[in-house]
């Protein structure tokens, strides 16, 4: 013999040995009996038997990563949001030509044998050892214990690339637990998850996902082209992907064809027709998440995950709630009203252009439930020049920004504080131009004295004014005395019952006397849920995007409900509303007001018009909407806005036009209810 005869017997010999180690172990498996002498196969295979009784069999299989639909309240598709793309559905929802195909190219025997096919093992150490080359001998049920691993590694590369490790170990654990799974499923079962489970390229997982990726068609009703074409796909998803490399597709598209006929699932006729075809794609890109959302709401759709992955109701802890949220299958229905979003939209981006240096954000809350029914702005969701993910309606923790100071907007909360505490809306100040900042009692009980001066917008807004005058005129010295007899402290606590406890940002409300001014940055979505509580009468409720939610299994899940307080005495709030009405009807929010029904609010311009409020309502809706300068914010006057050039920007000037047309669109079609309104005495 010579040398190199020597060593090509050597290298066979060691082969074949450790075949025929793994072969025992098959055999044992199979029988499910007694491991039988090893002989002269060594210590290694008879450790690695021993491993392999040692390996636990309470094999399970975790659920299946998939879509999750987001709905609105009338039941329309908001957008599909993903980790993986995958659609699980059941055998009867799969064409038997692609179950067919996929038993005859990668383990013709399937039906034949159990968990382990001891042929396919002898096969494979025959061809392996002869240098024939290299050829495996997993079975489809190994191949899907295989995937239940790879599943499970989730998007980990090290762990994916343990669970596909060619050692010994792995492919014990894998035997067994194929033996557990032919335990207790049904061949069509193994064959039905395998193909929900597989990936088949072109980020698609599962065969219907496949199905729709590749023909835009069900996995029930593929052809058997199709059907040939991705059962060849599952051994080199990229290397045979039919969009990238259609020639070497086509090639494996016909090698399963003729496997096909050779095992009779087809005659040779149906083979030769359907190997002479082209291979003909009608591709469906991926559209996930919420850039996909229509009418605006990709805005509506990120907070309906931040929720998600927020509240304790979808998990008890952050990693659960993300697990959650990445295994999808959750059918997700919103308090989103696609009239209200659709007019909304249109007024945002008709009144603020995408490519203005301005932006403009509206939110929409119903009084007496906090559903938000309508969020967006002007430039949309998404990565590109003139679109941003931060959404300007909510607080950072949410996916907003830092939030925005309010300006006058926050007088209705100063003036809630003052009635609450026994202040009557006859209560008059002189309200000159300009003073002094009043020292104010704080929270410790002692005097908070600000420095400098508060004035008026105009010099010639002087008083004597009572509440409800000082209001439609957002007299600012009016409101810094009001602020000083009713406590800084009280003002504080009736923001905290409206639901306000720190800044956007996440910073400590700024309990100072500039409070009265609207200095702490908030956001649209709060200031929105403010005004739903003088509309409701008194009553605040947590803001609430889900109505309902169900799990992949069909079963419903527990949401959070809007949570109602009463912040307020009715009274209290129907008399701000009485003195909001007024603002609309002859105060700085005429521009605002609605025409064909009762309509309140209130204007706000923070310093340098940098930022413009309006903030109002009706009794079945209430809105926010600010405009702002978003890029370290600078004065909105002199800005190209809309398309016109803002020579002095005001909340009720620019921002009102906005929240009008918006409420108007939401509202048309429906019968007017009058606001209650109350005596001020």
């Amino acid at each position: 013999m010579t040398s190199s005869q020597m060593g090509k017997f050597v290298r066979n010999s060691k082969l074949t040995a450790r075949f025929l180690g793994v072969s025992a172990a098959a055999g044992v498996l199979t029988a499910g009996v007694a491991v039988p002498a090893v002989g002269g196969l060594g210590l290694t295979a008879k450790s690695a038997v021993e491993d392999f009784q040692n390996l636990p069999d309470d094999f399970t299989t975790p659920p299946l990563s998939q879509a999750s639909t987001i709905y609105d309240d009338a039941g329309g598709v908001i957008a599909t949001v993903y980790d993986r793309d995958r659609t699980v559905v059941a055998s009867d929802q799969i064409s038997p030509l692609i179950k067919s195909a996929l038993v005859d190219i990668e383990d013709n025997r399937f039906y034949d044998h159990g968990a382990i096919d001891a042929k396919g093992v002898l096969r494979a150490i025959s061809n392996n050892a002869s240098g024939a080359g290299t050829q495996g001998a997993s079975t489809l049920t190994q191949q899907y214990v295989k995937n239940v691993f790879v599943e499970e590694a989730g998007d980990d590369p090290a762990a994916v690339q343990a669970a596909q490790a060619q050692t010994v170990g792995r492919k014990l654990k894998e035997m067994k637990y194929a033996i557990k799974v032919e335990e207790t499923l049904t061949k069509d079962q193994i064959l039905t998850n395998y193909l929900n489970i597989t990936f088949f390229g072109e980020q698609a997982y599962g065969i219907e996902a496949a199905s729709q990726r590749y023909f835009s068609s069900s996995a029930k009703d593929l052809s058997l082209p199709q059907a040939a074409l991705l059962a060849g796909l599952v051994q080199s998803p990229s290397g045979y992907d039919p969009v990238a490399n259609p020639k070497a597709a086509k090639e494996r598209r016909d090698t399963v064809l003729k496997k096909m006929a050779e095992y009779g699932t087809i005659s040779q006729a149906q083979a030769d027709e359907a190997i002479n075809s082209p291979v003909t794609l009608n591709v469906s890109r991926p559209q996930q998440g919420c850039i996909t959302a229509q009418q605006g709401a990709g805005f509506f759709c990120d907070y309906v995950k931040n929720q998600v992955l927020a509240d304790p109701a979808f998990g008890s802890s952050a990693q659960a709630r993300q697990a959650l949220w990445k295994r999808g299958g959750l059918q997700i229905h919103t308090t989103l009203d696609p009239k209200a979003q659709a007019a909304l939209q249109t007024s945002v981006t008709s009144h603020v252009y995408a490519s203005d240096k301005a932006a403009t954000a509206m939110t929409v809350v119903q009084p007496g439930t906090g559903k938000i029914v309508a969020m967006g702005q002007s430039r949309p969701y998404g990565f590109n020049a003139n679109q941003t993910q931060i959404n300007y309606n909510v607080e950072k923790s949410m996916g907003g920004g830092i939030g925005f100071p309010t300006g006058s907007t926050f007088k209705p909360i100063v003036a809630a504080a003052a009635l609450e505490g026994g202040i009557t809306p006859s209560q008059s100040y002189a309200s000159p131009y300009s003073m002094q900042w009043p020292a104010m009692t704080d929270c410790s009980g002692g005097k908070y004295k600000a420095g400098g001066e508060v004035h008026n917008d105009s010099r010639s807004l002087v008083g004597p004014f009572s509440m409800a005058p000082a209001m439609a005129q957002s007299v600012n010295t009016y409101f810094a005395a009001l602020e000083a007899d009713t406590g800084l402290c009280s003002v504080a606590q009736m923001t905290n019952k409206l639901g306000i406890n720190q800044q956007a940002g996440g910073d400590k409300l700024a309990v100072t006397p500039a409070m009265a001014l609207g200095t702490n940055a908030l956001t649209p979505l709060e200031m929105a849920n403010v005004y739903a509580t003088f509309a409701a009468h008194g009553t605040y409720c947590t803001p609430t995007a889900i109505d309902s939610v169900t799990g992949p299994d069909g079963k419903p899940i527990n949401v959070p409900q809007g949570k109602c307080t009463q912040a307020m005495s009715s009274d209290t709030a129907d008399a701000v509303t009485t003195m909001l009405k007024g603002v609309v009807q002859d105060g700085t929010g005429s521009p605002a007001g609605l025409t064909d029904r009762d309509s309140a609010g209130k204007t706000g311009t923070t310093n340098d018009s940098k930022q413009v409020w309006f903030v109002g309502y009706t009794p079945e809706l209430a809105g926010a909407t600010v405009v702002t300068d978003t890029d370290s914010p600078k004065p909105l006057d002199g800005q190209s806005i809309g398309g016109k050039v803002v020579d002095q920007a005001f909340g009720g000037t620019l921002a009102g036009p906005i929240w009008r047309d918006s409420m108007a669109g939401a509202l048309k079609g429906t019968t007017p209810t009058a606001l209650t309104t109350v005596p001020l005495q």
